[in-house]
């Protein structure tokens, strides 16, 4: 709904087509996508699952974490580039549920997890607003410009909150190519900063 599945399969496109861009010791990244359509397809939830019960919300977005926990952990031998992170059922639970019910994702083993390697690896928070969004009766989707702010910056409060550094990678950056650079410079200062 931001671009970060288009962005992340121009990454690996960039990765295939100049590998040059990586340490000589690093092999292709692998990529973790769509981990939540995954979660509601197996499950069986829609997208009106998350606004019309609570309990089935929270319980979609345990499943998720949990399953976002399982396809990082499995890609941990290697690097890797995750259209999604362990914060957004955090965020989706905080917003469809509430914030005291969200408590009972923090303290998974598997957020545990999760933050750690947000916080050794790069963040980037794509701003709401992009002319990717496409209603594929799956995703949720922001009834307005209001409500996709409000998921912005509660993804932006709870990054804080957890002490996470992160990049928003604004809207108004709607070429692709832009967008690319923009992830690579970071992950290229993120690398500069490792070896040194």
């Amino acid at each position: 709904s931001t671009g970060k599945t288009t962005l992340v399969n121009a990454l690996a496109t960039h990765f295939e087509q100049h590998p040059e861009s990586m340490r000589s010791t690093e092999s292709q990244p692998k990529l973790i996508k769509e981990v939540a359509r995954g979660v509601l397809q197996r499950h069986s939830y829609t997208a009106d699952d998350i606004v019309s019960s609570k309990s089935r919300a929270l319980e979609l977005q345990r499943l998720i974490l949990e399953a976002q926990c399982e396809a990082e952990k499995a890609a941990s031998k290697q690097w890797y580039i995750s259209d999604r992170s362990g914060l957004d059922p955090l965020v989706y639970a905080r917003l469809f549920v509430g914030w005291d019910e969200t408590s009972v994702l923090i303290q998974k083993q598997s957020w545990q997890y999760l933050q750690e390697m947000m916080r050794s690896g790069l963040v980037i928070v794509c701003e709401s607003g992009g002319e990717w969004l496409i209603n594929d009766g799956v995703r949720l989707m922001p009834q307005d410009r209001d409500a996709w702010l409000q998921m912005h910056t509660t993804f932006c409060e709870t990054l804080d909150g957890f002490g996470i550094q992160y990049h928003v990678l604004p809207a108004a950056l709607r070429d692709l190519n832009g967008r690319v650079e923009f992830a690579l410079t970071r992950w290229r200062s993120l690398c500069m900063g490792l070896t040194t």
